[in-house]
């Protein structure tokens, strides 16, 4: 008989004991009330020795053999196909508190079970079922199974890997659907794939079905753009998006909120990168750095009417920062690693896209927020229900925010920069996905996947 910790005991050590066969073989862990924890079985508290006392003891007395130790005392259970597994308190207790019994009443019946087989050797599986059940009565008999989870495996260029709905989940947002939506198809999926009895499937298989239930609830292009950016997962060049926009249109949550779903995890904002310079160049070598973006014009030596001094304090602050924003991408493409970059300082025309071409794939989108009344009163909201001090300076400075958005938004159709209207977070992140995978899809000279 093998030793009992090779791999075929591993399973055994783990298998319940429930009348009819009805257990599946598992490894549990049996978590043990306070009032147990740490005290050996089958002893009280007085006979419970501390190291100090066990050194002067010559003789163990009738504490338990460890597991799989030789000469061990294990009663063994015999299976109906002949497999012998040792009888275990701690995986019968787990087996019937799976069955609805309380721990007390499970952790008394596997003492006495145990205390009525001690020193036989070996005993039937049926007989141990039948001891449970007279001890248990019609209660035991009736009480629904806790089911058990029922797991596939995954085949990956890595190896192996259990099947996850939220993983896939995850990856369905690429679509640009919902994550509730999203959700629901993943569990589709594994519905269909335990419904067939598949215990393991490829990657391919996956995608193939996301591919067909997307392609049944929302149509064609939308499926398609799952299957985009899945070739996109471990791309030839990276996806580089930067989203530019006025103070406090929520550059930075939409950022968040794209990358998260794409699975991109470098984010960045320009404001890391202008404080980073604000460190090496002075107030009084560069005073543009040193401000917000609608007050840059007041450091710095612009003349003219208030608008358009204010356009070029802005446009100063936006080319020194721009620098950066450059070196930025430039890392991100060296490291051949995707990223998505927003901030204020990124102005339409600023950063050379045509350059990158070649290097990534890369986009430039405007957040703005067009309705200016509901502009203002966000920031008001935030500025009398939370006290944030930013949304106040942004409620005195509106007009000038303001001024800037028109500025860019004027820049934007002069190069052609696509313009999301932030309405809502969820609406806007959909769109943005929705562009880039699109977008992906043209540029790619790639073939997608045939799906059947």
């Amino acid at each position: 008989m093998p030793p009992l910790r090779s791999p075929s005991f591993r399973v055994g050590l783990g298998c319940g004991i429930l009348p009819g066969g009805q257990n599946r073989l598992r490894e549990h862990r049996v978590a043990v009330s306070a009032g147990w924890a740490g005290r050996p079985r089958n002893r009280s508290p007085s006979e419970i020795m501390t190291e100090k006392s066990q050194s002067s003891v010559e003789e163990p007395g009738e504490i338990e053999p460890r597991r799989g130790r030789k000469g061990s005392k294990r009663v063994l259970v015999l299976e109906e196909s002949g497999v012998a597994r040792p009888y275990m308190r701690g995986i019968m207790v787990h087996s019937l508190m799976a069955r609805g019994v309380s721990f007390e009443t499970a952790y008394e019946t596997a003492n006495d079970v145990a205390d009525h087989i001690r020193g036989r050797g070996t005993v039937k599986r049926s007989e141990i079922s039948q001891m449970v059940s007279e001890r248990l009565g019609d209660e035991y008999e009736h009480q629904p199974p806790i089911p058990v989870p029922i797991t596939v495996d995954v085949q990956n260029g890595r190896g192996l890997a259990s099947f996850s709905k939220g993983t896939l989940s995850q990856s369905l947002l690429a679509a640009s659907i919902e994550p509730d939506v999203a959700f629901e198809v993943a569990k589709e999926i594994e519905a269909g794939l335990i419904s067939d009895g598949l215990a393991s499937v490829t990657r391919e298989e996956i995608r193939s079905r996301a591919y067909q239930q997307l392609a049944h609830r929302f149509g064609g292009r939308t499926a398609e753009r799952y299957l985009v950016w899945r070739e996109f997962e471990e791309p030839d060049k990276p996806v580089i998006l930067l989203l530019g926009g006025a103070a406090g249109v929520g550059k930075t949550s939409l950022a968040l909120a794209v990358a998260q779903r794409l699975g991109i995890r470098r984010v960045l904002s320009t404001d890391s990168i202008r404080n980073v310079m604000r460190l090496t160049l002075s107030s009084e070598l560069m005073p543009a750095l040193h401000a917000s973006s609608f007050n840059a014009h007041r450091g710095a030596m612009v003349s003219g009417e208030k608008d358009e001094a204010l356009v070029e304090g802005f446009m100063d602050q936006s080319r020194a920062v721009s620098v950066g924003a450059r070196a930025i991408v430039e890392r991100a493409i060296e490291e051949n690693t995707s990223l998505v970059l927003d901030g204020v300082s990124l102005v339409p025309g600023l950063i050379d896209l045509d350059a990158y071409q070649d290097s990534a794939h890369i986009y430039f989108l405007l957040v703005a927020r067009l309705d200016e009344e509901a502009f203002r009163g966000h920031f008001e909201l935030r500025a009398r229900h939370q006290k944030h001090r930013q949304a106040a300076r942004y409620v005195e400075r509106m007009n000038e925010i303001l001024a800037i958005q028109e500025w860019l938004l004027e820049l934007a159709d002069r190069y052609q920069t696509p313009i999301v209207d932030n309405i809502t977070l969820e609406g806007s992140t959909l769109l943005v996905i929705r562009h880039v995978v699109e977008s992906l899809r043209k540029q790619s000279v790639r073939q997608l996947p045939e799906i059947s």
